[in-house]
C-alpha cells in the first residue's frame, strides 16, 4: 500500500471522490509539502472518512466552519468525517496525514466498538475537531505508529494501524465523553446550507452567478446567505465566488497551454481580460502570462487533508 498519491478529486459538493486504502483495509497515509501561495493551501472540502493530520515540519493553519486551529510541528487535528474544512501552511510544512473509515476500529456496526464508541463519537455534535500540539505525546506517537507501519509495509502492518487508530479514537472519545449523544445527530444546518451553496459556486462558477443565486440554492434569503457565509469561512460568497474562478483560472493556464489567456477568462467566469487580469495579478502578483511562463511543463501540485 505505501503511501497513496495526494491529489483532491471532489465533485460538484466538493465532496472528496478519491478512494482512501482499500474496501479491505479503508486506510491511506499521504505526506505532502504546502507554501503559503494561494495554490498551495487545501480548498474546502469534506469526506466520509475521519482525518487524522500531523505537521511533520512547520506549521499549518487548518479551518472548520467557524473555528480555526494553527497547528504547530509535532502536532496533530482529528477531524470528524463530514465535516468541511480547508487548510494553509503557516508559511510552510510539510503533513502527514491518514484517513480511514470508522469501520477499520468499529469492525461489524453490531460490535460493541461501533455502539459503544465510535458510532457515538462520530455523530457527536461538539466534535468537529480535535487538536493537540507538540506535547501531546501519546496522540502524536500513535499517529507516527500507524503512519511508519503503513510507508514500510511490514508483515502485519494492518495489525499495527488499526491498534494505534484505535488508541488515537479512544483518546478523543475520552475527550468528549461527557457530550455524547448515542443517538445519530443531523448535521447543522449551516453546514447543511453551506455545501449547498458551496456545490452552486463550483457548478457555476464559470457563469454570472449572482448573491442571489447562490442564496436560492440553499432556500434561503441572500442576508441569511451572508451570515452563513460569514459565520462558516469568514468571507462573503462573492470573495469566495472570485478566489475559486481565479484557483480554477490558475489551473487552466497550466494543464491548457493551447487556450489564450482571453478564452480561459472567460471560460472561468471573467466579463473582460482585463478585469481578470488585474484581479489575478492582486491574488497571485503576477499577471496570468508571468503564471502560465513560470509554471509552464510543471504539473499541478497534489494537495491532500
Amino acid at each position: 500500500m505505501a503511501l497513496q498519491k495526494c491529489g483532491l478529486n471532489l465533485n460538484k459538493a466538493s465532496k472528496e471522490l478519491q478512494p482512501h486504502g482499500s474496501l479491505d483495509f479503508p486506510c491511506a497515509g499521504y505526506e505532502s509539502y504546502h507554501t503559503e501561495k494561494p495554490e498551495d493551501t487545501v480548498p474546502w472540502h469534506w469526506h466520509e472518512e475521519l482525518e487524522i493530520i500531523r505537521i511533520a515540519q512547520g506549521r499549518m493553519n487548518v479551518q472548520i466552519p467557524s473555528q480555526s486551529f494553527l497547528v504547530e510541528q509535532g502536532g496533530c487535528i482529528v477531524i470528524n468525517a463530514n465535516v468541511l474544512h480547508y487548510a494553509a501552511a503557516a508559511p510552510e510544512c510539510v503533513l502527514h496525514s491518514l484517513v480511514f473509515s470508522p469501520s477499520l476500529v468499529a469492525g461489524r456496526d453490531d460490535s460493541v466498538f461501533a455502539q459503544k464508541y465510535m458510532r457515538p463519537l462520530v455523530s457527536c455534535p461538539s466534535f468537529s475537531a480535535y487538536c493537540t500540539d507538540g506535547t501531546a505525546a501519546d496522540i502524536s506517537g500513535w499517529f507516527s505508529r500507524a503512519f511508519d507501519a503503513i510507508v514500510q509495509e511490514a508483515p502485519g502492518f494492518e495489525f499495527i494501524v488499526r491498534e494505534n487508530l484505535s488508541r488515537i479514537c479512544f483518546s478523543v472519545y475520552a475527550a468528549y465523553e461527557e457530550k455524547l449523544n448515542t443517538t445519530p445527530v443531523p448535521q447543522s444546518q449551516d453546514s447543511l446550507r453551506m455545501k449547498k451553496m458551496l456545490s452552486c459556486i463550483h457548478r457555476n462558477f464559470a457563469h454570472n452567478l449572482s448573491l442571489s443565486d447562490i442564496a436560492k440554492a440553499a432556500a434561503v434569503s441572500e442576508r441569511e446567505c451572508l451570515r452563513c457565509f460569514q459565520k462558516t469561512i469568514q468571507c462573503s460568497p462573492i470573495q469566495y465566488l472570485l478566489r475559486y474562478r481565479i484557483l480554477q483560472s490558475a489551473e487552466m493556464l497550466v494543464k491548457q497551454p493551447m487556450q489564450s489567456i482571453s478564452e480561459i477568462a472567460l471560460r472561468s467566469g471573467f466579463d473582460s481580460q482585463s478585469s481578470f487580469a488585474r484581479l489575478f495579478k492582486r491574488f497571485y502578483n503576477c499577471t496570468p502570462r508571468e503564471y502560465r511562463n513560470t509554471h509552464a511543463g510543471r504539473t499541478a501540485k497534489a494537495k491532500n487533508i
